[in-house]
């Protein structure tokens, strides 16, 4: 006879003369109940299932009770909802939402062949891990790790996805380029210490066009910040062009990226650049006089006064031409701040004042991204002894953060969170308590009557269900 074992009961605080009991007893619930949305976004733009393609399978498919749809979809919609280890999968593979998400035809798990298994529908940590640390030549005759990625293909991939957001080829795109500090706290492979940052770390090179992330490359931190750029834009935008041939390519970056081998290269494949140009005894000589005008203006009125000088310049040997130097002559309370920008876009197209302003500035959106990544999404989570599973870890963040850019962009334009970041949209939006009923015919959702955010997420259903409309019955 089954033992029946009495539910702990929590007694808190008193209510006037009511008692506060509380206890484990409600059955299947969640904290995700809002995910159901990136679900309807992935049935609409296929990333998740995009990005399964790009790996092999080497697995006994008789064997088999997690495919690597799932298993990607498991680990991408965990970190969206902000589960950033595979120890929580453990716990995990119990949500019964989770379950529906991945795609299980058993939300509950009780068909598991093994009794062990059996009310856990998703994969464990163990599993996970499997996938993450799987060698680059492993094969079927390998023992367990036999689920191998295309580095190129995920790589094409986040392009793609990019191209296939526009519905129509734009006129002109603008390409941010930046490094960042991933600091690790172990001894992984690729470990170095990085002299700007003072700590050991990786430095990974990121392109974005807005908000679409078209690169994340895991790189070491002993490599100049630029290294391995023009590869990377070569690749990029051969790929646009292929599909958008008439396209204006403009690529942005800081002084780290300010290499003539960078400048060469788009000025000999009509890609134009604004970058970033440290200063120099030459340049801030160059703009002696507005650095005067300023400093007067400032002493005239105590408010920042900003001057903006455009010439041609050419450094003594590093350059193979002269160039054109927009020069801010900026004096604050703080005193003199000269800054620099080098540009291929002629004077007649736009003025100095409208480029460092208006174009060069704006790249400061592109940070906000990388934190975006990093702090809600867990880009800088390399824990793993391996450059290669440490990559595939920023990978499985690139894609989360593609898939709930895709949210903001898809369901939320025109609400309340239209420009809200991942971290605010997971809170407000995913982040719904929700009670799990699963039927022969179907998985009831039912969610907290309290949730403040109600209207935000009919809004962004209802737009959504208009870009997709799916079967309501198998």
């Amino acid at each position: 006879m089954a033992t029946e074992c009495t539910t702990r009961s929590f007694a808190f605080h008193t209510l006037g003369c009511r008692e506060v009991v509380a206890r484990f007893d409600g059955g299947p619930i969640t904290s995700d109940g809002g995910i159901l949305l990136l679900r309807q976004v992935e049935q609409i733009t296929g990333i998740i299932h995009k990005f399964a393609a790009c790996f092999t399978d080497h697995r006994d498919p008789d064997l088999v009770e997690h495919t690597v749809e799932e298993l990607i979809a498991q680990r991408v919609y965990g970190l969206a909802s902000g589960y950033e280890d595979l120890n929580d999968h453990d716990d995990l593979r119990h949500d019964p939402l989770l379950a529906v998400l991945v795609g299980k035809q058993d939300p509950l798990g009780q068909q598991r062949p093994r009794a062990r298994d059996r009310g856990k529908a998703l994969a464990g940590k163990s599993t996970l891990n499997r996938l993450e640390l799987t060698p680059a030549r492993a094969n079927r005759k390998s023992r367990y790790k036999k689920i191998t990625v295309a580095r190129q293909a995920v790589q094409r991939l986040l392009t793609e996805l990019f191209l296939d957001s526009y519905k129509r080829p734009p006129a002109r795109i603008v390409l941010d380029l930046d490094a960042t500090d991933d600091l690790i706290h172990g001894h992984q492979a690729g470990r170095f210490f990085h002299g700007y940052y003072k700590n050991y770390c990786y430095l990974p090179l990121y392109i974005f066009c807005g908000e679409h992330l078209l690169c994340a490359r895991l790189r070491p931190s002993n490599i100049d910040a630029s290294a391995g750029s023009v590869k990377e834009l070569a690749r990029i935008v051969n790929q646009i062009r292929a599909r958008w041939p008439d396209v204006e390519v403009v690529i942005r970056a800081d002084s780290g990226f300010c290499r003539e081998e960078i400048m060469s290269w788009c000025e000999a494949n009509n890609v134009d650049f604004v970058l970033g140009l440290a200063k120099n005894e030459r340049l801030i000589a160059e703009i002696a006089t507005e650095l005067q005008q300023a400093k007067a203006q400032f002493e005239a009125t105590g408010q920042p006064a900003r001057i903006f000088a455009d010439f041609s310049y050419q450094t003594h040997k590093s350059w193979t031409q002269s160039r054109r130097v927009i020069g801010k002559a900026e004096h604050l309370a703080k005193g003199s701040n000269p800054r620099f920008v080098v540009t291929s876009l002629p004077a007649d197209q736009i003025d100095a004042r409208s480029l460092y302003e208006r174009e060069y500035c704006a790249r400061g959106d592109m940070e906000n991204r990388i934190k975006e990544q990093q702090l809600w999404l867990f880009a800088d989570r390399t824990s793993a002894a391996t450059m290669r599973a440490n990559e595939l870890r920023l990978w499985f963040s690139s894609v989360a953060y593609t898939l709930m850019a895709a949210l903001r962009r898809l369901g939320l334009k025109g609400t309340a969170l239209a420009k809200a970041q991942c971290g605010t949209i997971r809170v407000k939006l995913l982040k719904i308590g929700a009670q799990i009923r699963v039927t022969v015919r179907k998985v009831w959702v039912s969610f907290a009557e309290s949730c403040p955010y109600q209207t935000v997420f009919e809004q962004a259903y209802e737009r959504l269900c208009n870009l997709y409309r799916y079967p309501l019955r198998c």
